[in-house]
């Protein structure tokens, strides 16, 4: 819940609740605020993992990894009010979500990050601009937001492979100044 609030606070309109390996009924707990705090601030608010909670709470959409709930019977579960976003490590990982009708693809990592397990490969520059360029010549057109280890001073040549956007976690929570931080990168 405090990072959360750190972010929306800062000016983040988009807060995903990853907690992995925590109880379920703490999960929904921090959710239900997490949710309260996305809706006071005209935020999205989605939560990895785990689409009966989603559906249950009304949140905004649900991410699902690679070894989450398969993005079509999440969809047959939520229907088409919820955002649905799948996690993509290669292209041909965003032909098997794109086919599947995800809302948007979290692609990554960008290097390694402490805050998954089981890493798939790392990308760089050259994963996203590869990506993005197979998914233009096919006509793929999804938001494609870049993850895993993106600091501050990495967005502006992120950014320039094609990528919607980033997600970030550690660069802002371990910031000196989070608030400020995020304000900051907004601004970038």
């Amino acid at each position: 819940m405090d990072s959360a609030s750190l972010a929306i606070e800062g000016g983040c309109r988009w807060i995903q609740l990853r907690m992995k390996e925590c109880p379920m009924d703490e999960v929904e707990t921090v959710a239900h605020q997490v949710q309260n705090l996305c809706k006071e601030h005209d935020a999205i608010f989605i939560i990895d993992d785990y689409v009966d909670l989603a559906k249950k709470l009304e949140a905004d959409g649900v991410h699902l990894g690679k070894n989450d709930m398969p993005v079509a019977q999440a969809r047959q579960q939520l229907g088409e009010g919820f955002l649905i976003g799948g996690t993509a490590n290669t292209y041909e990982d965003v032909v098997s979500l794109w086919q599947n009708g995800v809302d948007y693809i979290g692609c990554g990592p960008f290097r390694y990050t402490t805050t998954k397990k089981n890493l798939s490969p790392i990308l760089g520059l050259e994963g996203y601009r590869e990506i993005i360029r197979r998914m233009n010549e096919a006509n793929i057109s999804l938001p494609v937001v870049a993850i895993g280890g993106i600091t501050r001073e990495d967005i502006p040549d992120i950014m320039s492979t094609g990528v919607s956007g980033i997600a970030l976690s550690g660069a802002i929570l371990h910031a000196e100044n989070p608030i400020r931080e995020m304000k900051e990168i907004i601004h970038l």
